[in-house]
């Protein structure tokens, strides 16, 4: 019997929740993982427990038989690591936030538009069935001339990764959690000009916050994020968009239909398995990569323009101001 031996072989680099979903995501897209990275300890993934432990990334990528790496760790560690594996020639599928920095995004943007490896940012909500259901929808019409944006995402706070709360390593809510609302808000609406942003109050990594956003074509999007509910409370999220022609929203159809209600990042959505979103979005990054193509349902430059409307956000909330956003 003859044996097929694998295109492509993985690297996960990050210990947390998400390298254990990217794991996964490779393994059932049939993609052996071959190294898990991580400086202080083994991780653990069980959908590839037998993956070779490094403490440094360098000696993963000198493993020719690896073309594909994962970098799932925090975000201020984003850009340096995925430089390097560029450089090594390595594709690379990024969690988000692309970056820390503004600066250290267009950066990393403008030298992955040189490598031999493609880039791609996992805003993995673009790969949710719902959510991806609904931009077809709209991008054929059901709303008309998309001209708002409405959205919501609740959740309890986060208690699996300390960094999150330290925003000199996650960037804080604004820019680690609401960003999944405004690159879909920018996915719809195009262009972003100006952020005006409330919290409730200050110091706390979770604290409601509402988001306004305004765009060259006119088009308005306000967004609220909440992410330090108790332990037992359910995820939840909305999206609405609201066009010239009428309404259209997560689990409806057009014209304003169903609920708005919908379980983006909830449920069982990090397991695996059938109709995970993390799978989709690792088999459509391998698509791009087998074809040579830049991956246009997640463009880089959609996720430098993501992290510019959240740090602005996180700047509006501080000083009360409304942000400009520069060319």
């Amino acid at each position: 019997m003859t044996v097929a031996i694998p295109r492509h072989a993985a690297v996960v680099v990050g210990a947390g929740k998400m390298g254990r979903a990217h794991a996964a995501a490779w393994v059932e897209a049939g993609v052996p993982v071959r190294w898990a990275v991580s400086p202080r300890r083994r991780p653990d993934l069980p959908a590839a427990p037998d993956a070779r432990w490094a403490t440094g990334l360098a000696e993963a990528l000198a493993d020719p038989e690896c073309d594909i790496v994962s970098i799932c760790t925090p975000t201020e560690s984003h850009a340096e690591l995925a430089t390097q594996a560029l450089d090594a020639g390595k594709h690379v599928l990024l969690e988000k936030p692309i970056a820390l920095t503004a600066s250290d995004a267009e950066a990393l943007a403008e030298h992955a538009a040189r490598a031999s490896g493609t880039l791609m940012v996992a805003h993995v909500v673009r790969f949710f069935a719902d959510y991806a259901a609904l931009a077809e929808r709209v991008a054929a019409g059901s709303v008309g001339i998309p001209r708002a944006v409405r959205a919501s995402r609740i959740s309890a706070a986060p208690d699996w990764a300390d960094w999150l709360a330290d925003e000199q390593r996650s960037g804080g809510m604004l820019v680690d959690f609401a960003i999944h609302d405004v690159d879909q808000a920018c996915a719809h609406l195009g262009t972003p000009i100006a952020v005006t942003a409330v919290r409730a109050r200050s110091g706390d990594f979770g604290a409601p916050a509402v988001v306004t956003v305004e765009f060259a074509s006119g088009g308005v999007a306000q967004l609220l994020a909440v992410a330090d509910l108790p332990a037992e409370t359910p995820f939840s999220s909305t999206l609405e968009v609201v066009g010239d022609h009428g309404v259209d929203a997560l689990g409806g159809g057009a014209l304003g239909g169903g609920a708005l209600g919908g379980g983006a990042l909830g449920g069982g959505a990090l397991d695996g398995g059938a109709g995970d979103p993390f799978a989709a979005q690792a088999r459509y990054f391998l698509d791009c990569v087998d074809r040579g193509e830049q991956p246009a349902r997640a463009p880089v430059a959609a996720a430098v323009s993501a992290l510019r409307v959240c740090l602005a956000a996180r700047e509006s909330a501080r000083t009360g101001a409304r942000v400009l956003l520069g060319g």
